[in-house]
């Protein structure tokens, strides 16, 4: 089982931070590469569209308003990885906010470490589209 995460500091509180992304179908509003997005089996599965054309599908796993925290696994996507689970949460952090998104699945194809680079740099490039929401 291959892992990779990222975290970024933003400068608002958690709850304003978890207003914009804790909606299972808000990955539009902040992710340039993921212009559309689509609820269905009562909200519990998104169909996503990438920038290039791809088709993700997603499957919500668990959600905790309170703590500010999702997990998610992947029905269908053009990566090399099957067993995929993620999780976003944010956290209260001084006066802003830490975001995690992390994430663990098996390779298929490439090696742990090939994976590993993948969803770490599709991590940290979600979250750095997230933060320049967020104008110090």
């Amino acid at each position: 089982m291959a892992t990779a995460s990222a975290s970024i500091d933003i400068p608002a509180s958690a709850d304003e931070v978890w207003q914009l992304i804790g909606g299972f179908d808000t990955l539009p509003d902040w992710l340039p590469f993921i212009p559309k997005s689509e609820l269905s089996e009562g909200g519990r599965v998104r169909s996503l569209q990438t920038a290039d054309g791809a088709v993700v599908v997603e499957r919500l796993e668990s959600f905790d308003n309170a703590v500010k925290t999702y997990s998610y696994s992947i029905l269908q996507a053009p990566f090399p990885a099957t067993d995929y689970l993620a999780t976003i949460s944010v956290d209260a952090q001084g006066q802003g906010a830490r975001v995690t998104w992390s994430g663990r699945f098996t390779p298929v194809g490439v090696s742990d470490k090939e994976v590993e680079e993948l969803f770490t740099g599709i991590y940290q490039g979600g979250l750095q589209a997230l933060r320049a929401n967020y104008p110090a």
